[in-house]
């Protein structure tokens, strides 16, 4: 079985932070005696720092237990650390591949990983993306946009240029919805985050970018937010305004089916809707371990999703 959604925070990223924790406003907070510490980046979506975050050991132990035999490894959103200077972005974003890559050469055949990359500056974004697959890592994890750039606007052309031409695969996960009205019972996770992929998720298949740049693998976090539950609405947008079908060949159904999606979504119902709507060999098997909200241990599922997002059969 695989498991495509998991986090991992190798030491050279935590060393890394610890060295830099001025410039990047790190801390590690206690708030429960019977938790670890949470770490805060600039005060915003701290997390409990959970020991299988960053106890390889423990990682691997884990996984194995569950019967996971190949696990894609990501950087957690919380590092993106898209607000800040360039220098720090990709400084971070080069020792996160690297490490990652580490891992990769030491255990064959049992992991992958997607990087992290400087998004806020997509040439240099590029950049680090053709580094980070130059040494062996599948392409990269990114977060839903930047500020009030969508990821269909021109200012990212020149990183899915290069993601095209790369062949890779692009894991857009959400960050924390930060909507005012969402600032109360867990709301900014429970539907604040699949709310912000499916912002993402409707912006990308209605503006054709996926025809400009067809060789680019997006795989969707947490099953696609709400999008392939609203499909039938967007098919009637389709039909009815000019807005919703000009930059589109076909109706946004089957746009859906050229994305791959995680299996994030805690419902068996959920999933086999997912599968129906979009096909057994675009749907792959995840978990957010070992995040509070994760999967644990993953849904198993057909292996063809796997296969047609890695292009090859690992066994």
């Amino acid at each position: 079985m695989h498991d495509f959604h998991t986090h991992f925070i190798p030491n050279d990223v935590l060393n890394w932070l610890k060295e830099n924790k001025q410039a990047v406003n790190a801390e590690w907070i206690k708030k429960e005696n019977n938790k670890e510490d949470f770490l805060f980046i600039n005060q915003k979506w701290g997390f409990e720092l959970k020991k299988a975050f960053t106890d390889f050991d423990l990682y691997m132990h884990d996984q194995e237990k569950a019967n996971v035999t190949h696990s894609m490894i990501s950087a957690i959103p919380q590092l993106f650390l898209y607000d800040f200077p360039l220098d720090i972005t990709k400084e971070m974003s080069r020792i996160y591949n690297q490490s990652l890559a580490q891992l990769i050469a030491a255990n064959p055949g049992k992991l992958s990983a997607v990087g992290t990359v400087p998004l806020a500056h997509p040439n240099q974004a590029a950049e680090v993306l053709n580094e980070a697959m130059n040494i062996g890592l599948k392409g990269a994890i990114i977060g839903p946009g930047f500020g009030q750039h969508m990821l269909s606007d021109s200012f990212f052309q020149p990183f899915f240029e290069e993601a095209n031409r790369l062949k890779a695969v692009i894991f857009i996960h959400p960050l924390l919805c930060e909507d005012s009205r969402l600032k109360r019972r867990m709301m900014p996770n429970l539907i604040g985050v699949p709310w912000e992929t499916t912002v993402c998720a409707t912006d990308v298949l209605l503006s054709g970018m996926i025809d400009r740049y067809p060789d680019v693998k997006i795989l969707f976090a947490h099953g696609g937010g709400f999008l392939p539950y609203q499909i039938g609405r967007l098919d009637k947008g389709y039909e009815q305004w000019n807005l919703v079908s000009s930059n589109l060949q076909a109706p946004p159904s089957e746009y859906l089916k050229r994305f791959w999606y995680d299996t994030v979504l805690w419902n068996q119902e959920s999933i086999d809707l997912l599968v129906k709507t979009v096909g057994e060999d675009r749907v792959v098997a995840g978990s957010d371990y070992p995040f509070d909200l994760c999967v644990w241990p993953p849904k198993e599922i057909s292996e063809k999703g796997a296969h047609t997002l890695l292009d090859y059969v690992v066994k």
